[in-house]
């Protein structure tokens, strides 16, 4: 682990993709200097900046007053929040004002916001002019451990998430931890589910360091904010450097999403359950079908949970508000996924905590007694 008291300033992660390499820059701050950082890459001295409502409200101006403090033209466009806006006609709305900006192919779009944000304006990026530059600017944990770096960009079909999109690396990205603190406490806790589900995939040194100063990333430490930001993308960029494409190891990347994205489905994509949310329930459930299976400890599941409910966070299916389909729903919705090759559900199990593998040979009786157990898990009151 790395020692925090002399890595706080900034942490540099590199992405070294040939051909499409470029930086994560993690530090306090990056948002009002990203002119420094952005200067290089332009061929014009303008951007067009993409973002939502409610961050534009937060972060708009400084990085606007910034990039035209450097003689940086800057037009912007703010998008509605939320998950609904990764879909065709905030797509489409994008896209066309984009062309509307007169953007050109050496011209770099920013995409300021967090993962839907990030996801929408990768693609459009991809797409326009069959691909302009980008620069991703996340602004919640979520997309700066992990929707922000690897290149998947793209938006949601009405018959599942993610289904349609592009592999499309930005030039470079901005992880601005001071953005952290204008999180409401909900998002940064769904947030802290990615981060989690790094070091359950890969780094069990890392999930016992969490365990032991998630408390204080709860509560605004931001030298432990950079370390767990850090680690979480070099961990995403190994991965990403390894299989950018996910024929093989970077389906790791996705513990949890295989039952994720079916809740997120069965909740209609709504505020009922947020991604990160969906990704630490699913790590939860990802466990105890590891342990149903034989393949790590009972205890594992026990103790992911404890760590979750310590960060006061939502650990199981009884913890989702209003009604959910039965088990056999949720296992065709899951039938949906993007994961799924030969029609075989591909699931991201493990050994132990840290020990991930991807795997199709599940049986599905066991994955339904699974989400039985859970739905007949009473609520807490």
């Amino acid at each position: 682990m790395a020692d925090l008291s002399t890595s706080f300033a900034r942490r540099d992660v590199a992405v070294p993709l040939e051909g499409r390499a470029y930086e994560v820059r993690i530090g306090a701050g990056l948002i009002a200097q990203a002119a420094e950082h952005i200067a290089p890459l332009l061929a014009r001295p303008r951007v067009a900046v993409i973002t939502d409502e409610n961050v534009a409200q937060a972060h708009l101006a400084a990085l606007t007053e910034g990039l035209e403090a450097a003689g940086i033209t800057v037009t912007s466009l703010a998008l509605p929040p939320g998950e609904s806006t990764k879909g065709w006609e905030q797509f489409s709305h994008a896209v066309e004002w984009l062309i509307a900006q007169k953007v050109e192919r050496r011209d770099v779009v920013i995409a300021l916001g967090g993962g839907v944000i990030g996801d929408l304006v990768g693609f459009a990026a991809a797409v326009l002019r069959r691909g302009v530059r980008f620069v991703q600017i996340p602004t919640s944990l979520l997309a700066q451990v992990d929707s922000s770096v690897g290149g998947k960009t793209g938006i949601n079909s009405t018959l599942g998430k993610n289904l349609i999109g592009a592999f499309h690396q930005p030039a470079l990205v901005l992880a601005d931890i001071a953005a952290l603190d204008t999180l409401p406490d909900r998002d940064f806790r769904s947030g802290y589910g990615e981060v989690v589900k790094y070091g359950l995939l890969g780094d069990a040194a890392f999930f016992d360091w969490l365990e032991q100063n998630g408390p204080a990333m709860l509560a605004g430490d931001r030298a432990a904010r950079l370390h767990a930001v850090a680690r979480s993308v070099e961990m995403k960029a190994e991965i990403v450097v390894r299989d950018e494409t996910e024929q093989g190891d970077r389906a790791l990347l996705n513990l949890g999403h295989t039952f994720c994205h079916a809740l997120e489905k069965a909740t209609g994509y709504s505020d009922r359950l947020l991604h990160g949310e969906g990704v630490a329930i699913g790590c939860a459930l990802a466990f105890e079908l590891s342990s149903r299976l034989g393949l790590c400890p009972q205890e594992e599941p026990s103790r992911i949970r404890a760590h979750l409910t310590a960060m006061g966070m939502k650990t199981d299916l009884a913890d989702i508000p209003g009604e959910l389909p039965d088990a056999e729903a949720l296992l065709d919705l899951m039938g949906q996924d993007k994961k799924v090759i030969d029609g075989q559900l591909r699931f991201i199990l493990a050994r132990g905590i840290g020990q991930a593998f991807v795997t199709s040979d599940v049986p599905r009786d066991v994955v339904r007694t699974v989400l039985d157990d859970a739905l007949a898990r009473p609520r807490q009151a």
